[in-house]
């Protein structure tokens, strides 16, 4: 009896977590979906980070704890959920619908929630840059703020947004922030990219979308946990 139970709870902390990684890049997919650590700019500062998958159902489920110092105006990561999909052009994406419940633990943090999605000219360009850079923070804590500086207030489905814009070398890097957390979130990013074209001049017919995430870019804090409690998103 005593050997049952004990495998019984072994079977379900196996089943609460699919996947568990504290390396730089380390990386889990199943489907379409995606969910990375991303540690890119640890160099900047001191700390670790782990992260983990809780479940993937028409969706994924994650989590991420964090303790970052130094640089305090750098990121250190951007662990993320992703989404594969076909890629096309901006102008013939009809629309990427996506929903999102989120909380942060300790948030007497420096760091965005952001959706992150990339465009190019060429189709086959790395997917972790491109010509230009869309980013939608749906979370603000402390002195976080994106490249650039603000150039307009944009509305977009009927909610205010700072709309940011800045460069990164030859990349053009867009920001719409919210005024204050959203930490339910369902709509169509398509939407910012529509803004955007007709606001800005962003080049639709000729930027194929690369790349579509979700997640959590720290500076400075912690430690804290970035839970994510459900995640989904689709290019149509």
């Amino acid at each position: 009896m005593k050997t049952a139970i004990a495998l019984t709870a072994v079977a379900a902390v196996a089943n609460a977590q699919l996947a568990r990684f504290c390396d730089q890049y380390g990386n889990w997919q199943q489907g379409a979906y995606s969910v990375g650590n991303n540690l890119w700019g640890k160099d900047s500062g001191s700390g670790s980070q782990c992260t983990q998958v809780n479940s993937a159902n028409n969706g994924v489920a994650w989590s991420t704890t964090w303790n970052w110092s130094g640089g305090n105006s750098n990121v250190k990561s951007y662990a993320n959920s992703g989404i594969s999909f076909n890629k096309k052009l901006v102008s013939q994406v009809s629309s990427i619908p996506t929903s999102v419940s989120w909380t942060y633990g300790n948030t007497n943090i420096n760091a965005d929630v952001s959706y992150d999605l990339f465009t190019a000219a060429d189709i086959n360009h790395v997917t972790y840059s491109g010509d230009y850079e869309l980013m939608v923070w749906l979370g603000k804590y402390g002195p976080a703020q994106p490249i650039g500086q603000q150039i307009a207030t944009a509305n977009v489905d009927g909610r205010n947004w700072a709309l940011w814009y800045g460069a990164n070398g030859s990349q053009k890097t867009y920001s719409f922030v919210a005024s204050s957390p959203i930490n339910s979130y369902s709509g169509d990013i398509k939407h910012f990219f529509d803004y955007l074209t007709q606001h800005q001049g962003f080049p639709a017919s000729s930027q194929y979308l690369i790349d579509v995430q979700f997640g959590t870019e720290p500076f400075t804090g912690g430690q804290t946990t970035f839970d994510v409690s459900h995640w989904s998103a689709s290019v149509n």
